[in-house]
């Protein structure tokens, strides 16, 4: 299929080959990594830029409680997502690995299997949502406004839960199969088709936040058809031909795989849970300060989502090209690929944080609809501590990208279980209840990603890595 040009792929390989003209990384390994990650920071903006406008729609149309409601709807949403991508990991992994050794039947099994497992995984989830939405709401606020807007959201968002987990599921196994493409027009289209329902829904039938949760809910289940009819059949129509067809009729139920799932998957999970864990305890010492910097908060973690999007397709390349390097035995080959997508995320980090910087009043201004409500110049300061923080994620993530190719995930989640709770969480805390004020808020920033990063290159630099991934790649000849 023809790729056409684009300014996310301009942007990116601009920085690719401006790095290989300084001999920081090779110009090959630029131009296929940009290839597999361009698609993926696309459909990141795409879907953050989805959040950002699902908070902005229904700030200008009911107000900051409204923004704060969602807001402490938000880690339970976290909760279910981190659940399914955690499965996804573990999908990523394995299906690089075979695909790079183009074992074909057992790149099938590991792809039913996370379909199964996800399915499993998230039914007593959206349970809970539907069943005690308020109680669970209660537990982080105590104000009445924002605990009904926020049940409200959680009720009906929560039958999402499975198919944003199948979805991906779907994702990692076209990027480790070399589609990072595809996968950006099924889940990016569900993005936009995500916005355009949700338009509808909350100002044209005047529905709220329910409108809000209800778009989230149909673009998923949108989104999640379209991957099964592509995977099946090997192709779909716009989309067009798949790199792997995928037999739905074959074994869902491998022990083995179930296991190595398990093992790669539950780190991954976790890992993504630190966060969404994180947010119970920082939302909870950030309502003492007030409901205009709850509100502040969100709107700059919105924000966040938009400038962390370079991880998304950075972090998949490396798990996608490392895992197929090692999926051929080719050890030296993956650290290459690791050490120099690692550079070449920090460079486009810093560019994404420069540009939010720079613009971050005008910025902020689009979430409400006062352009004198107080939680504009919070959230300003939240947005400029953030862009200092946001750059060390290149290192972060990206070297986590390859732990999670060889199936090493235990280092990332422990990282960032330090960082989170350890030190963002204990400096956020100091803040409300010291003259620290709001500095402990721009500190813990800091801190979430200083940490992860530090220990995630520190793992990637023992090479230990390597070691761990024997123990997954597909019991196949390899070369090399």
């Amino acid at each position: 299929m023809t790729r056409f040009p684009n300014p996310v792929r301009l942007a990116i390989l601009w920085i690719g080959l401006g790095l290989a003209r300084a001999g920081v990384i090779d110009r090959e390994r630029a131009i296929r990594t940009t290839d597999l990650a361009w698609p993926r920071v696309l459909t990141g903006i795409a879907r953050m830029s989805k959040n950002a406008v699902d908070v902005a729609m229904v700030g200008v149309a009911i107000g900051s409680a409204a923004i704060a409601g969602v807001g402490f709807a938000g880690p339970f949403w976290g909760v279910a997502f981190a659940t399914g991508g955690g499965v996804a990991g573990g999908t990523i992994a394995l299906v690089s690995q075979r695909y790079g050794a183009d074992a074909g039947e057992q790149l099938g099994l590991a792809v039913r299997s996370s379909t199964l497992l996800v399915v499993l995984v998230s039914l007593p989830i959206v349970a809970l949502f539907f069943s005690f939405p308020e109680e669970l709401i209660s537990l982080l606020s105590s104000d009445d406004r924002a605990i009904a807007y926020g049940a409200a959201y959680l009720e009906i968002v929560g039958f999402g839960v499975p198919f944003a987990g199948l979805n991906l599921v779907g994702s990692r196994v076209l990027v480790g199969a070399d589609d990072a493409y595809s996968a950006m027009q099924l889940r990016g289209g569900g993005a936009v088709a995500n916005v355009v329902i949700n338009a509808v829904l909350i100002f044209g039938l005047g529905l709220g936040v329910v409108g809000a949760a209800l778009g989230t809910v149909l673009s998923n289940v949108i989104v999640t058809a379209a991957f099964a009819a592509g995977l099946s059949r090997g192709s779909l129509p716009i989309v067009g031909a798949f790199p792997v067809r995928i037999d739905p009729r074959g074994t869902y139920l491998d022990r083995e795989t179930i296991v190595d799932l398990l093992e790669i998957g539950i780190p991954v999970g976790a890992r993504n849970l630190v966060w969404t864990a994180a947010e119970f305890p920082m939302l909870a010492i950030l309502d003492v300060f007030g409901q205009d910097v709850v509100a502040a908060f969100v709107i700059t973690r919105r924000i966040w989502g938009l400038m962390n999007t370079p991880g998304w397709g950075f972090g998949l390349a490396s798990s996608s090209l490392v895992g197929q390097e090692l999926g051929t035995g080719e050890e030296d080959e993956a650290e290459r690929y690791g050490r120099e997508i690692v550079r070449f995320a920090v460079a486009t980090y810093v560019v994404s944080a420069v540009i939010v910087f720079t613009f971050a009043e005008p910025i902020v201004g689009l979430f409400v609809d006062d352009p004198g409500d107080p939680a504009i110049p919070i959230a300003v300061r939240f947005v400029y501590a953030a862009c200092l923080a946001i750059v060390l994620k290149g290192v972060a993530g990206a070297a986590a990208g390859v732990l999670d190719a060889s199936g090493d995930t235990t280092v990332p989640f422990v990282s960032q279980v330090l960082g989170m709770f350890c030190l963002a969480i204990p400096l956020a805390y100091l803040g409300a209840v010291t003259p620290l004020g709001l500095w402990g808020v721009y500190l813990a920033f800091l801190a979430e990603t200083t940490v992860p990063a530090a220990i995630n290159y520190w793992r990637f630099q023992s090479g230990a890595w390597k070691t761990v991934s024997r123990g997954y790649r597909p019991d196949t000849p390899k070369s090399g």
